[in-house]
């Protein structure tokens, strides 16, 4: 055997690269230095002969009666010199020899054939590793750069960037670090195999690995919200009535929650139970707080949710954590009350309400003016009122009478509109006719009746 075949099965083997791929670069390289050599009008076939191992160059003249271009014709007399039967118009071919390629030709050959190599096992790698993405790869920090952390899974490194690390990580060169391939871009120096340390379907990948209920499929993740390096809030429902899905995920006394808990240094992970319900599906996932009711808004896709007093520190959690990963779980948005504020607001709101009614007017457009509250009103002049659709200055006059009569006491609206109008319609009686129907009553009342005797 060749040493020229024997370095081709050899770089075959060593770096996986196809050997007919690698025979086709050597041909092509050969051809390009006999090209820069002898020029591009030049006729020539390169082939590999698999019998001596060695690469044959032929170069093609047309024969022809009078010589123009000697690289590609050739007179019938020298044709005949080589093959005697040879006619006009033939095509004859002529050994090239390599060797007489020269230095810088050779030189030409050999960067062509490193470059198609790069390029062929650069084209491996990116097919091997785009095929991974969603998988946990194992590496070693090999450098730090501007973007991140370059580590070295093997055959390639991949780069860890800043944003997809978790916080207050600390790495240093040769530690073993594993991550989750979240892409595998495509550069002009070779393929970028982009990985995450604080990315969500990283926690899902490793209860994958920890737990094989989660692995089989029998409990589903439904959804995974991460505050990288502090907490993490992971939603979990059965497919077997049988199988308890958060039981499944914490293990015996924690077992394996805890090789999560330790891979991410420490995240604190709260497992809920998934619910189609989306109400009940809140109150899960904003534990441990108690909830005590919950407003749903399906159309703006909001929360509103009611907690004991007591509760409203937990609900919210720390620099509003609990909240926040609960409303990033649910993808829906959630705003919290105490059960003393939620009171507050929704007397404000009936009011809002009955003054509505009493102006004929939509509670919609009095927010769409912006009052929102009946103090905004009560403060409002009846120019600034005016800017309500609907409202005209009689209805401004009923709806004035209507606040001074419900803010002191506890009737209604309507209640106290009723009284007024009862008031308004009532004749005022004077003093004097007052004192002498009095005086009149006392002495009819002194007076006998028919009949009777005095005593």
């Amino acid at each position: 055997m060749s040493e020229l075949k024997k370095a081709i099965d050899q770089i075959s083997k060593d770096r996986g690269i196809d050997r007919d791929l690698l025979i086709d670069t050597l041909e092509e390289a050969v051809r390009s230095a006999v090209a820069r050599k002898y020029g591009e009008t030049m006729d020539i076939e390169v082939a590999f002969n698999e019998d001596n191992g060695e690469i044959e160059v032929f170069e093609f003249k047309v024969v022809v009666e009078d010589v123009h271009d000697p690289i590609s014709e050739i007179s019938l007399e020298d044709a005949q010199e080589h093959d005697p039967n040879a006619r006009i118009d033939d095509e004859m071919g002529f050994p090239v020899k390599v060797e007489d390629l020269g230095r810088i030709a050779a030189q030409s050959a050999k960067q062509v054939i490193i470059q198609r190599m790069r390029d062929a096992e650069q084209e491996i790698i990116y097919e091997e590793y785009k095929d991974r993405v969603g998988e946990i790869s194992s590496g070693i920090i090999q450098r730090r750069d501007r973007t991140g952390w370059i580590i070295n899974l093997g055959r390639t490194e991949a780069l860890l960037p800043k944003d997809e690390q978790i916080p207050r990580e600390r790495y240093k060169r040769g530690d073993r670090v594993q991550a989750y391939i979240v892409d595998v871009l495509k550069e002009s120096r070779g393929p970028q195999v982009v990985v995450s340390r604080s990315h969500p379907d990283y926690m899902v990948e490793l209860f994958k690995r920890e737990v094989p209920e989660v692995a089989d499929g029998t409990v589903k993740i439904m959804g995974v919200a991460r505050d990288a390096g502090l907490r993490a809030k992971v939603a979990v429902m059965s497919r077997d009535r049988d199988v308890d899905p958060v039981g499944a995920c914490v293990g015996i006394r924690g077992s394996r929650i805890q090789n999560v808990v330790q891979e991410l240094k420490g995240e604190r992970i709260d497992i809920v139970v998934w619910s189609p319900d989306i109400a009940m599906y809140a109150q899960h996932a904003l534990s441990p707080a108690v909830i005590s009711r919950i407003t749903v808004d399906e159309e703006e896709e909001a929360l509103e949710v009611v907690c004991p007093d007591d509760q409203l520190t937990l609900a919210i959690g720390r620099k509003g954590q609990n909240v926040k990963l609960a409303a990033k779980l649910l993808g829906w948005k959630i705003d919290i009350f105490t059960q003393s504020r939620y009171g507050e607001l929704n007397a404000d709101r009936q009011g809002m309400d009955q003054i509505a009614s009493v102006a004929e007017v939509a509670m919609d457009k009095f927010f769409a003016a912006g009052f929102n509250t009946i103090e905004s009103i009560t403060e409002a002049t009846d120019e600034e009122l005016l800017a309500v659709d609907g409202l005209t200055e009689s209805k401004i006059a009923d709806m004035r009478v209507a606040i001074n009569m419900l803010i002191p006491g506890d009737a209604t609206v309507e209640e106290s509109v009723e009284e007024t109008e009862e008031a308004i319609e009532t004749p005022v009686v004077e003093e004097e006719v007052v004192e002498e129907t009095t005086e009149a009553t006392k002495e009819e009342s002194e007076t006998p009746a028919d009949g009777e005797e005095e005593e």
